[in-house]
């Protein structure tokens, strides 16, 4: 290995090639983000496993044990901090995270999110109404890919349709690798500030919401802090709009640049084959931070001391040739073997993975079937995409419709 770490990400390369580089490179490979901070990439499908295996044993999500945080390595106004700290799930592990994740789960029983359906078709057929009425193009992007996940997670937590428009701006600042420091600290409060408005308003005007929902069991029987309920909150909606949006925009342009797979996807009805080809071959997730050694281990042959942070590649995990075979970065929705870790692994599965999917199902079946004769307005080379190595997606998707004619009543 090279005596000086990998620079990650690389200016001007897409990610996914980045990520396809580190994964040559070996399954372990010492990395340097921006602000110069340290880490350690995990790649490939087998050491990703190894690593997620690991989870409340040999590593942690908590912050405390990462080295570098407590020693002062990494700046104090690096923008990724209100990524990775705080009092949410993502960065508690044992006891306190089986606690929040047994109350926020409520929310995504197979029943209540099955019980969404009606709504989120409903919201589909909204948006793709107002794609129509704009004329013969638009972006799906504002048009469709950004509003129906945001619409959805809000109206679940009970933001007024009103106020919704602020959290796009907020998550995109949050995730961008570009953002600076004070950017991100601004996004952060503004949010967090937001969100604690909120739950003063449902503590006095409760509703039929899952806001309401926690504000009750907080004020009722303390099973979480004033603190956790708001950060909770904070991380729910991030990750419940952020990574949809960009699994919607990435199936989109897969099947729009695959003609021959969305024939198959429309005549057979496949859209749940769609949904995992895209989170197999183009997962929305492509580098999680992060995990920390809590003891000096060995990953995939790689001594990595205790206090070392480590950040799981997804992105180059679903295109791994050694499990996948030598076209694993063909898009192919009738892949005999497409199972995937695009939700993670173990006790930090993705918890709203059944909404992701059920959302994915329904827009997608209703865009390609409503608008058969959809086509890119652009180069798909030309097709801009997120500034951020955490998720990966579309920012703009500019195509021509024409929908189909309505059969006569």
């Amino acid at each position: 290995m090279a005596d000086s770490p990998f620079q990650f990400p690389v200016a001007g390369e897409p990610v996914r090639r980045t990520l396809a580089r580190l994964r040559d490179l070996g399954p372990v490979v010492r990395i340097e983000l921006p602000g110069g901070v340290p880490a350690w990439a995990v790649n490939g499908h087998d050491a990703i496993a190894e690593l997620l295996a690991h989870d409340n044993k040999l590593v942690t999500r908590n912050p405390r044990h990462w080295a570098a945080l407590q020693n002062g390595g990494v700046p104090a106004d690096w923008p990724m901090r209100p990524l990775v700290t705080g009092e949410h799930l993502q960065v508690l592990d044992g006891a306190d995270h089986r606690r929040l994740r047994t109350l926020l789960s409520r929310a995504f029983t197979p029943s209540r999110v099955e019980a969404l359906t009606p709504r989120i078709e409903a919201l589909v057929a909204e948006h793709i109404d107002g794609l129509l009425a704009a004329g013969g193009t638009a972006d799906l992007v504002p048009g469709f890919t950004e509003p129906l996940p945001i619409s959805v997670i809000c109206e679940l937590y009970g933001v007024p349709t009103a106020e919704l428009h602020q959290f796009r701006g907020w998550v995109s600042t949050l995730i961008a690798h570009t953002t600076t420091g004070e950017q991100a600290a601004a996004a952060n409060q503004d949010m967090l500030g937001y969100l604690a408005e909120l739950v003063d308003r449902k503590r006095r005007e409760p509703g039929d919401d899952l806001t309401s929902g926690l504000v009750r069991v907080r004020d009722e029987d303390d099973a979480l802090s004033d603190a956790e309920l708001v950060t909770n909150l904070w991380l729910m909606i991030l990750a419940g709009h952020e990574t949809t949006v960009h699994l919607l925009g990435q199936a989109i342009v897969a099947l729009l640049t695959h003609p021959e797979q969305r024939a198959l996807a429309v005549e057979g009805d496949r859209w749940p084959d769609v949904v995992e080809e895209t989170l197999r071959n183009r997962t929305p997730v492509t580098a999680s931070p992060f995990r920390y050694a809590m003891t000096d281990l060995t990953l995939a042959g790689m001594p990595v001391p205790a206090g070392d942070a480590f950040l799981t590649c997804y992105g180059g995990m679903g295109t791994d040739p050694d499990r996948y075979g030598a076209e694993a970065e063909r898009f192919d929705i009738t892949r005999e073997n497409p199972a995937h870790q695009a939700f993670g692994y173990g006790p930090h599965f993705c918890i709203g993975a059944p909404l992701a999917r059920l959302e994915g199902r329904i827009a997608l079946s209703a865009l390609f079937n409503r608008l058969p004769e959809l086509r890119l307005a652009v180069d798909a080379d030309d097709i801009p995409y997120s500034p951020s190595f955490i998720t990966h997606g579309p920012l703009s998707i500019p195509v021509e419709l024409r929908a189909k004619a309505a059969v006569p009543g």
